[in-house]
């Protein structure tokens, strides 16, 4: 269709996004939330057994029902509203929920909600509710009845209204007070923990979903209710509870087990000095049988600081420094202060996995001080375990390591496995619990459980397992394990490109993707799994499984299928466009996933696991491009200044002419040429836009960059200034307006990069580090880490301390080299950037000014490190256009950038 108007911030703020979409168990309902930039969202409802289809407004983060009959989302405030709203109305304003019966196209709406459940069957949904706002009247009343001037209810202790809608007639019951509810995965039962203080009212209730009857199955004296659990087998009800009049953050709570068949309430044992708090949760094993929940050494009350209530009090000197501001820095700390604090509340919330073996009564701590990190599947005797403690020190410059341990289930017992290992190498127990797995040095182990046995499976296959593009000073991470194989007979493993299968116990081992995935530069990976958060995936011999593969050479993406024990690869589908699957249905074989181009939206498709090619298209977003003439993205080659060769993107603007010279914008942050055929994202952020700047007669240039460990700075901008070369070689660029934006560690480099050459003629470069000497020290607001790790073994690459190697950090800083910049510069940060302290854009913006450079530095003001209110993200949006504009294009330079803005302040809302 013929171009009808150009685009503009305003088409993208409208451009509808597809987010995560979500299918039924069975397969037979889809449900996806369609999201403009800006705007209120809307939800699309497919039936893919019949033609029905519904659009839902308002509606986002859609959940299925189990057969799909019912689609239950958010039903957001409206933007209008929102904004229209002032800061103490907008305060109350909350989200709702919208019911979508998908027989009758009926919506049921309900306010005020703030979560919501279908069981497991999907035979029922569960509202909670917020709490009801206090009338006057009602405030009013509060303050003059005296008899309850004497209770003060916790927050933590206060509960709401919860509805239970039965989906087969939509009759529901409603519960007042409820603090806790749950659901069991048999749809037998629905549990809820119900408190009220201020009448004494502490019971569990429970309802059989069968008939909706609700009883009273447990009730208390002066006794909060706590945390609930039912066995999936719908047999067992699990609770804690505590005394209610104890201030809930210094409550120790007590464990129950209550046998819904028999009615008998047993106590947890207590055979040690552990106990519960109130951040316990419950969990029953898939199998019923064993209840996992947390416990602390001991719980203690809150600290308070001491206040003054005599004469004597003004000159306690107890009294008075209670009150003090400090904060203490030790040298031996195990965290630095400001991650301490960022880790404070999770601190305050850890429990101690802990399990008790149901049939038994036998309770056993398994996690404890030294080991304090349990990651428990669905495995009966035992589960891995971690710590960090050891090297919470080292954390600042070294990066993060865990000792991993297999603790066994009925004892406690630890056995070492591995120790500093990265943390991101985490190791994987077999289903039948014979073999773990793990990643060490560039190849894969096998421990034997039963032999106390460890062999390196993978010495002998001729090929490193370890990744190929690392390029950071710190040992190469894997590829990744893939799944195991039922009755623990093998497993699959991954190197750069293919998929190799090894057996157990002979450690024999082949090439499953025998066509040979690293000949035809071809990286294969397992997809479309039934993935399950407690239950390891387990392939059968000889299931035929679906792979992903992404090509080196064209960028682009395939489905192919390869059976396991047999070595070949089944293509199915591949070209020019980028695959991404999406969702599975858990009970079915339906899969769910989307196909694009740079000109082609990610519309959603759906078909059988096992056929992927004969898909049915179920969204039709790509008609938003009809009115507009879309650009083209195409593969560029070059070879680096040392020889080497490297990739990029090319986005050529729209009505391009062949021969013409044109203005180029680069973008890249490391390797970008894998994003040849990603549809461009529509949004308005701290990037450029690639489809406006396009439309806007630019030519966008996403160069891959390769890194050399200590030279950061001169790698990137040899690959920069080569891959430009090539563009003004080959007749695309305009040699004198090519201009360069990045961000973060893009900015970084943006920043680096005009120092060492003119090729640029504008740079614009969001929080960028400036001063790798007074930046290595700093803080990363966001989590409180030093940013010393970063430098050291990171994405920095310096590989070394700034102590040891100080003039590697003075080289690879640009403010030590701003007096070479000739490139008019744009620096943007938010002054509260939790990534990268803002006063490095100072540095640059102070430097560049004494040298007397062309230099603008944007401030937003209560910004973190990626824009997050709209009205920044555009003005920084539009700001950027009109300064390649006048740079690159010639066009005429605003009044903020010719004569800057001086301050102003306005009146707030209230």
């Amino acid at each position: 269709m013929a171009a009808t108007s150009s685009i503009t911030p305003t088409d993208i703020m409208r451009f509808e996004s597809l987010k995560k979409p979500v299918i039924s168990d069975t397969g037979n309902m889809l449900a996806v939330e369609v999201k403009p930039d800006r705007g209120d969202s809307r939800s699309l409802v497919k039936s893919l057994i019949s033609d029905k289809q519904f659009n839902v407004k308002g509606a986002s983060k859609p959940k299925v029902s189990h057969d799909g009959r019912f689609v239950a989302f958010v039903n957001e405030v409206p933007l209008l509203e929102s904004e229209k709203a002032d800061k103490k109305a907008k305060k109350k304003l909350k989200p709702g929920l919208v019911l979508l019966d998908t027989t009758t196209g009926t919506e049921l709406r309900f306010d005020r909600v703030k979560s919501f459940e279908f069981n497991e069957t999907g035979s029922h949904l569960a509202i909670w509710f917020e709490a009801e706002d206090k009338k006057k009247d009602e405030k009013s009343a509060d303050k003059t009845d005296n008899s309850k001037k004497d209770v003060k209810v916790d927050e933590f202790d206060k509960g709401t209204t919860v509805e239970l809608i039965s989906l087969n007639n939509l009759k529901s019951i409603k519960f007042k007070d409820v603090t806790a509810m749950t659901f069991d995965k048999s749809g037998l039962h629905f549990a809820l923990a119900i408190n009220h203080l201020e009448t004494n009212k502490h019971e569990i209730r429970l309802v059989k979903l069968a008939n909706n009857s609700a009883t009273i199955v447990q009730s208390f004296k002066q006794q909060q209710a706590g945390s609930i659990a039912l066995s999936n087998d719908g047999k067992y009800l699990s609770f804690t509870y505590g005394n209610a009049k104890a201030e809930p953050y210094g409550r120790e709570y007590q464990l129950s087990l209550l046998n819904l068949e028999t009615n008998q309430v047993s106590a947890a044992p207590k055979a040690d000095d552990w106990t519960l708090n109130r951040y316990a949760e419950l969990r029953f094993s898939d199998d019923s049988q064993r209840l996992f929940f947390g416990r602390v050494p001991q719980v203690s009350q809150q600290l308070e600081v001491a206040k003054v209530e005599s004469e004597a009090d003004l000159f306690d000197k107890e009294v008075i420094t209670s009150g003090r501001a400090l904060r203490v820095w030790h040298g031996e700390d195990a965290r630095i202060k400001p991650h301490e604090i960022k880790q404070y509340k999770k601190e305050m919330k850890r429990t101690y996995l802990a399990v008790l073996h149901v049939n038994g009564n036998n309770l056993v701590q398994l996690a404890d001080l030294n080991v304090p990190d349990i990651e428990v599947q669905e495995q009966k005797r035992f589960a891995l375990a971690s710590s960090d403690l050891p090297y919470r020190k080292m954390i600042t410059w070294a990066g993060f390591y865990r000792d991993f341990y297999l603790v066994d289930l009925n004892t406690g017992r630890k056995i070492p496995l591995l120790s500093q290992q990265s943390s991101s190498e985490e190791p994987t127990l077999s289903p039948d619990e014979k073999f773990v797995a793990y990643y060490l040095h560039g190849n894969v182990f096998l421990y034997e459980v039963g032999q106390d046995r460890r062999t390196n499976i993978t010495k002998s296959l001729g090929v490193s397992f370890a990744n190929e593009d690392h390029d950071y000073p710190s040992n190469a991470p894997s590829y990744g394990l893939g799944p195991w194989i039922s009755g623990d007979a093998g497993l699959l493993i991954y190197d750069k490109y293919d998929i190799w299968q090894v057996n157990s116990t002979s450690h024999d081992a082949f090439k499953l993707t025998a066509g040979d995935g690293r000949k035809q530069g071809i990286q294969y990976r397992v997809t479309g799994l039934v993935e399950d958060e407690n239950t390891p995936t387990v392939l059968n011999s000889n299931d035929e499984v679906l792979l992903h593969g992404y090509s080196d050479t064209t960028k682009g993406d395939g489905f192919y299928q390869a059976q396991v024990g047999v070595a070949g690869v089944k293509p199915l589908m591949d070209g020019d466009y980028k695959l991404k699957l999406l969702a599975r249905s858990k009970d079915a074989q339906t899969i769910v996933y989307s196909k694009e181009q740079y000109d082609q939206f990610p519309d959603l498709y759906t078909a059988n696991y096992g056929s992927p090619e004969r898909a049915t298209r179920q969204t039709d977003l790509d008609k938003q491009l009809d009115g507009f003439n879309w650009s083209q993205s195409e593969l560029v080659r070059w070879a680096n200044g040392d020889g080497k060769p490297l990739d990029g993107v090319l986005i050529k603007p729209t009505n391009y002419v062949e021969g013409k010279r044109y203005p180029v914008l680069v973008y890249f942050y490391r390797f970008m040429s894998d994003r040849l055929h990603a549809f461009p994202q529509m949004q308005i952020n701290h990037r450029p836009n690639f489809a406006w700047y396009a439309d806007n007669g630019y030519a966008i240039f996403l160069p891959d960059i390769r890194f050399e460990v200590g030279y950061p700075g001169d790698s990137s901008v040899q690959a920069l200034t080569s891959g430009v070369q090539h563009l003004i070689d080959i007749g695309i660029a305009d040699p004198q307006a090519v201009g360069i934006q990045g961000h973060s560690w893009g900015g970084y480099q943006t920043a680096f990069a005009v120092t060492k050459t003119n090729i640029f003629k504008a740079a614009v470069t969001g929080a960028p580090v400036s001063n790798m000497t007074s930046a290595y020290s700093g803080i990363r607001h966001g989590s409180g880490l030093a940013r010393q790790f970063q430098y050291e073994t990171g994405q920095s690459r310096i590989g070394e301390s700034l102590f040891k190697s100080p003039q590697k950090y003075i080289e690879n800083s640009p403010v030590f080299y701003v007096e070479r910049i000739k490139t008019p510069m744009m620096i943007m940060f938010g002054d509260k950037d939790d990534a990268v302290p803002w006063e490095q854009g100072v540095e640059l913006y102070l430097a560049m000014r004494r040298a007397g450079k062309d230099v603008v530095f944007l401030q937003y003001e209560d910004e973190p490190h990626h824009l997050k209110k709209y009205p920044n993200k555009l003005d920084y949006s539009i700001r950027m256009m009109e300064y390649f504009d006048h740079y690159l294009k010639g066009a005429p330079a605003p009044k903020w950038l010719s004569e800057g803005e001086a301050y102003t302040e306005y009146k707030k809302a209230q």
